[in-house]
């Protein structure tokens, strides 16, 4: 019934579930080896997908602005700007470096107002218009953006007239929808005349 909905709000419920599957499971006399058989093989090739291979970019994205920050020294003038859904990555927690990091911000409505858009939301809603008004002059650009694959077609101007190159890509998910990609892009502003194509 809360307005706000998250998978830790059920996880008290757990321990009285797992009481009843195992007294279910103990009164079956006939399937009692194949119902187990099944449930412990599906329950693990969906844990070994999910633990290692679904939704897996923002976590390597992370891994790697953090090999760029300890392998390069050139990267201490570095700076961070992760154009995606509100809590997509790990941020500081995973990086450990003191780089200079953005993400599209988006408090919880304190207000009460029935219309109210975050940062995130007014974002998505005209990706290409906000990063024209966000960054109106080249010395507040970031050197680093990392974005989802379904963003890049959006806001491929941005980033053809501000000089970012796509420089690494990682796999996220075989499942995208709505602004979560197949994929996370990290581009990178090169200088004029050190742009090369992709």
């Amino acid at each position: 019934m809360l307005s706000h909905k998250e998978f830790r709000f059920i996880y008290p419920v757990l321990p009285f579930c797992m009481v009843f599957c195992g007294y279910s499971l103990n009164h079956l006399k006939t399937w009692k080896k194949p119902a187990l058989s099944f449930l412990f093989l599906s329950n693990m090739l969906l844990a070994l997908y999910t633990g290692l291979v679904h939704q897996r970019g923002t976590l390597d994205v992370m891994t790697h602005i953090q090999e760029l920050c300890y392998n390069n020294s050139s990267k201490s003038s570095a700076s961070l700007f992760v154009m995606m859904p509100c809590h997509s990555t790990p941020y500081y927690s995973h990086v450990h470096y003191p780089l200079p990091m953005r993400f599209l911000q988006c408090p919880p409505d304190l207000t009460g107002k029935s219309q109210y858009l975050d940062e995130a939301d007014i974002f998505y809603l005209n990706p290409l218009n906000w990063l024209y008004k966000e960054f109106h002059n080249d010395s507040t650009l970031p050197t680093h953006l990392i974005i989802f694959s379904v963003l890049e077609e959006d806001i491929s101007a941005f980033l053809i007239s501000s000089n970012y190159e796509r420089t690494a890509v990682f796999f996220h998910t075989h499942l995208p929808e709505g602004r979560t990609g197949s994929h996370v892009y990290v581009y990178e502003r090169k200088l004029k005349g050190k742009l090369s194509r992709r």
